[in-house]
C-alpha cells in the first residue's frame, strides 16, 4: 500500500489567503483547507492625501498560524510547503534586512501618470522588446519609477527588493532570491533568460543594485529558520518555490490532454492566454498589449490581464453596506433587493433573471481600476457611452458578466492571431470557474466548449510543483494526469451564438470608441 505524503500550499490573493494541505497517495491528490484569513488594502495618510499598502507582516503571522495548524493536522508528517501570491507588488529591505515601510498596493494612485513618464524616457516599443510584458500602470516597473521620482532616498538605502512571495519566503528561510514566474510580472525581466533587464532600468533612471538572484519554479529553498520552526513546530519541513505567481500555479493545474487549448484563470483578475515554449514579441503582440510571463517547467504564459471579477466584488461590497442601500433607495420589497447578507449566488440569480444585452462596458477601462462605488461607475460608463443605463443588482451584474464574456472572446481571437491557429477549447480554472452563469456566457460568446475546473487550481498547481521538486512525480505532463484523476470538471457547450455574435459586433464598436 502506497504511503500518503502531505504537502502544504499557501495561496494568497488580493482579498484573502488559505493554507491547504495536499495529500498525495501516488495516484491522486486530495485537498484539505486548514486555515483561511482576509487580505486587503490598508489606507494610510500621505503627502498625496491617501496611499494604499499591504500589511505584509500580518500576512506572515497568518502563514505561521496556517503552518502551525497544518503541522498539528498532519501529526508533524509534512514534506514541504510552497507559497504563491498575486504579482507586481514587492517589499524593500535595508542593509539590516528590515522592511522599509509597508509595501505599496498596486492600485495606489502614485502610478497614475507613470506610463507616460516611462515612455518619455524610453519608447514604448523598446520597453516591450526588452521585456515582452503587457503595459499596465500597476506593473512593478512603474511603481519603482514613481518611487524614484517621489522619494529616491528610499531606493538609495534599499539593499534588496523582493517580490511579495519572495519576501515571505525570505522570512521563512533566510534566502533572498526571486522565483522566475513572479519576477516576470515586474516588466523588467529578460523574456529569453532568467536575468534582470538592468539596461532598461538604468535608462529609466531606476537603480539596479538591489535586485536578487533568480531561481526557477520548483527550486527547493531549504529548511525553515530555527525561530520559525520552533514557533510553528514544523521541524524539518522544506520550503519550495512553486510557480510563485498565482497565475503560474493556476496554469500548471490546467487539466489539458493536448496542446489545443487556451486557459482562463478566473478570479479577481482574469488571466487568459496560451502556454507556449518561446515568447512572442512582435508588432502584433505589442498592438494587442499582451504579456509573455514566465511559466513553470521552462514555458511561457502568453496572456492578457483582464479586470475579471474585481468589478463584481466591488459592486457587492457597495451593495452590502446599509448606507448605500439607504442612499440608493433599494428596498427589501424590490425585485432587485440587496439585503446586507447578499451572497454571490444571489447576485448570479438576479443577473440570470435580468434582460440580456442591456448595455456593455469595457471592463479594463480606467473607470473601474480603483476601489469605490462600482455600481455607480458601471451606470455612469453606460450613460457616458450613450447606452441604456442598467438599474439594480440584476441588470448591473448581467452587464458586467456579459461584458466579461465578450472580452474573453476578444482576447481569444488575439491569441489565435498570435499563434496562427484556431483554438478548440477553453479551460477555466480558479474560483471564478464556479460561476456557472459566466461559464455559459463565455461558451456562448466564444462559440466553443468551455471546461470548468479545478476550482482550487492555484493551490493544486502549487502542490504539483512541490511534488515535482521532491521527486513524487517526474514531469508537468504526469502532474496533469494526476489532476485529471483527482478533480471533476464540467463542460459548457455554446447555445445562442447568433445573439452573442450580434452583441460582439456592438462590443467591438464600443471598444474602438473607448
Amino acid at each position: 500500500m502506497t504511503h500518503t505524503r502531505n504537502y502544504l500550499a499557501f495561496d494568497l490573493g488580493a482579498s484573502g489567503g488559505r493554507a491547504i494541505i495536499g495529500r498525495f497517495d501516488g495516484e491522486r491528490l486530495a485537498l484539505e483547507e486548514v486555515h483561511r484569513f482576509p487580505n486587503g488594502p490598508v489606507h494610510l495618510p500621505s503627502a498625496r492625501g491617501d496611499s494604499l499598502h499591504w500589511d505584509t507582516p500580518r500576512l506572515f503571522v497568518e502563514i505561521q498560524e496556517g503552518l502551525r495548524k497544518a503541522v498539528a493536522c498532519c501529526h508533524r508528517d509534512l514534506v514541504s510547503l510552497g507559497l504563491d501570491t498575486w504579482g507586481v507588488d514587492y517589499g524593500l529591505l535595508d542593509r539590516n534586512d528590515r522592511l522599509i515601510g509597508l509595501p505599496y498596493h498596486y492600485r495606489d494612485g502614485r502610478n497614475d501618470t507613470m506610463l507616460d513618464e516611462a515612455f518619455r524616457r524610453v519608447p514604448r516599443e523598446e520597453i516591450f522588446a526588452a521585456t515582452g510584458i503587457q503595459f499596465m500602470q500597476l506593473n512593478t516597473l512603474y511603481q519603482l519609477l514613481a518611487q524614484q521620482i517621489e522619494d529616491p532616498e528610499v531606493l538609495e538605502r534599499t539593499r534588496t527588493l523582493l517580490m511579495t512571495p519572495d519576501l515571505l519566503n525570505f522570512w521563512l528561510t533566510g534566502q533572498k532570491v526571486s522565483e522566475r514566474t513572479i519576477a516576470s510580472t515586474t516588466q523588467f525581466l529578460d523574456p529569453y533568460r532568467p536575468a534582470w533587464a538592468t539596461g532598461l532600468l538604468e535608462r529609466l533612471g531606476i537603480p539596479t543594485h538591489f535586485l536578487p538572484p533568480i531561481v526557477e519554479a520548483g527550486t527547493v529553498l531549504g529548511g525553515l529558520l530555527p525561530a520559525v520552526a520552533e514557533e510553528t513546530g514544523a521541524g524539518a519541513v522544506q520550503v519550495v518555490a512553486p510557480g510563485s505567481h498565482d497565475t503560474a500555479s493556476a496554469v500548471a493545474a490546467v487539466p489539458a490532454e493536448s496542446a489545443d487549448y487556451a486557459y482562463l484563470s478566473s478570479g479577481t483578475w482574469s488571466l487568459m492566454g496560451v502556454e507556449i515554449p518561446q515568447p512572442i514579441i512582435n508588432e502584433t503582440a505589442l498592438a494587442f498589449n499582451v504579456t509573455n510571463e514566465g511559466g513553470v517547467c521552462n514555458t511561457i504564459r502568453l496572456l492578457k490581464n483582464i479586470a475579471g471579477l474585481w468589478i463584481i466584488q466591488e459592486c457587492r461590497r457597495t451593495w452590502t453596506t446599509v448606507e448605500t442601500l439607504h442612499a440608493t433607495s433599494l428596498q427589501a420589497t424590490s425585485p432587485n433587493a440587496t439585503p446586507p447578507q447578499l451572497s454571490w449566488d444571489d447576485i448570479v440569480r438576479h443577473a440570470a433573471a435580468s434582460r440580456p444585452f442591456i448595455a456593455q462596458i469595457d471592463v479594463d477601462a480606467h473607470d473601474f481600476l480603483a476601489p469605490g462605488n462600482m455600481p455607480s461607475r458601471v451606470r455612469e460608463f453606460c450613460r457616458r457611452t450613450g447606452q441604456a443605463v442598467p438599474e439594480g443588482v440584476g441588470e448591473i451584474a448581467r452587464v458586467v458578466y456579459e461584458s466579461l464574456a465578450l472580452k474573453y472572446r476578444r482576447v481569444l481571437e488575439m491569441m489565435e492571431t498570435l499563434v496562427g491557429r484556431r483554438i478548440g477549447v477553453l479551460h477555466i480554472v480558479g474560483g471564478g470557474a464556479q460561476n456557472k452563469l459566466l461559464n455559459q456566457f463565455t461558451a456562448d460568446a466564444i462559440g466553443r466548449p468551455v471546461i470548468a475546473g479545478p476550482f482550487e487550481a492555484t493551490a493544486v498547481g502549487n502542490l504539483l510543483l512541490q511534488l515535482l521538486a521532491t521527486g513524487a512525480i517526474s514531469s508537468l505532463a504526469e502532474g496533469r494526469v494526476v489532476i485529471r484523476r483527482s478533480f471533476a470538471t464540467e463542460v459548457f457547450t455554446p447555445r445562442d451564438t447568433v445573439a452573442w455574435d450580434e452583441a460582439y459586433g456592438r462590443f467591438l464598436a464600443l471598444e474602438a470608441r473607448v
